[in-house]
Parts: structure tokens; sequence; C-alpha cells
């Protein structure tokens, strides 16, 4: 299915200062009976989002009205853990489109990038300047410019550039997943093997 065009992200941030966030911290294990990716944005931090009985808990940012928009940042090692495309799926289902963080496990990182959410890795001192700028101020926006491959703190004025795959950019910005992308150049397949020799 496609996504969301990404091109110029403007937003708050909510910020999640704590290293070594797994994938079952993210969603946990009796959560992935679904097959469709609906519904997961409901459960994304379960346990640490709500008590036994259902109610939120207080003190977990998600429950913080201070802290909104469509980036999560994140600590160091950020998607650690088991392969679950159901991370992924409920970061997106949430309403998130962009996670930061200064590491993130590569199957959850690629995880990502197949679902339309940019998983921007900056070094960690610009990392602990991105929350020193929403700790000040949680209104502060952070820019992610994906045809630049730059983030920017507003406040500050503070920026990086990120690495990305070139073809996982190119579908990003189109909207595209690896279907998608097929589909969008089913002409030039169908050309190469009409021309091509057996």
């Amino acid at each position: 299915m496609a996504y969301d065009k990404f091109t110029v992200l403007t937003s708050t941030a909510v910020p999640l200062p704590i290293e070594n966030v797994d994938t079952d911290q993210i969603i946990p294990a009796r959560f992935l009976k679904a097959t469709e990716r609906k519904g997961f944005g409901d459960n994304l931090f379960r346990d640490w989002r709500y008590n036994q009985d259902n109610s939120p808990k207080e003190d977990f940012v998600l429950n913080n009205p201070t802290y909104s928009g469509k980036i999560l940042v994140g600590g160091k090692n950020f998607g650690s853990g088991s392969s679950r495309e159901h991370a992924a799926w409920s970061v997106y289902d949430y309403g998130f489109r962009c996670v930061v963080s200064s590491f993130f496990a590569d199957i959850f990182k690629n995880n990502c990038l197949n679902i339309g959410v940019l998983p921007v890795q900056v070094s960690a001192a610009f990392l602990a300047d991105i929350f020193a700028a929403i700790e000040a101020d949680p209104s502060t926006e952070l820019v992610i410019d994906l045809p630049e491959q730059s983030i920017s703190i507003s406040s500050t004025g503070a920026s990086e550039n990120f690495d990305i795959n070139s073809y996982k950019k190119g579908n990003m910005t189109n909207g595209f997943d690896d279907i998608d992308y097929l589909l969008n150049i089913k002409d030039n397949i169908r050309d190469f093997a009409d021309n091509t020799p057996l």
C-alpha cells in the first residue's frame, strides 16, 4: 500500500530519553495477533502507558498533554530485540512519521522505512541538544528535510545531516512501498523483458 509522501516535516516532538528501547516495549507480544496494519497505535508502549486496570500512567510521556507532534525522539539503540514488523506499524499507526535516535537496530530501521516512518540517526551530541531544546520549550519544532537529508532545531537553528539509502529515500519522497515502486516501473520492466533475449 502507498503511504504519505515525505519531503519536509516540521513538527513538535515527543521526547523519550530512554536507551535500549526494544520492540517488546514498543508493542508487547500479546498484541501481535492481528495481520492488518491497523489498531496497533492503541497499544504503542502499552505497558508503559497503562496500568493493569487500563488507566493511563500519568508520568508516561505519551499521556502528558505538554508533548505532542509527529516526531518521536528516542534514546540510543532504539528498536532493539526481535524483528517484529508490528513495532514499526504501531509507531506509524499512532501518528508518528519520524523517529530520531543516535542509534537504531537495523531491522527496526528497515521496517520503518518500508512503511513510511523516517528513522533519522543523529550524533549523540545532537540528540542531547534536541532533548535539551524540548525540555526548555516543549513547543520547539524540529524540521526534517528529507531531500536535503537534514534535521534542524527551530529554536536554536542548530542542524545536522543524516544518511539514508537512496532507494528508500526515493520511495519515501514518492510515498511508495516496495510493491508501489515496482508497479511504478512496470512499463520499464515489460520493455526490458520484451527486448531481452532468452
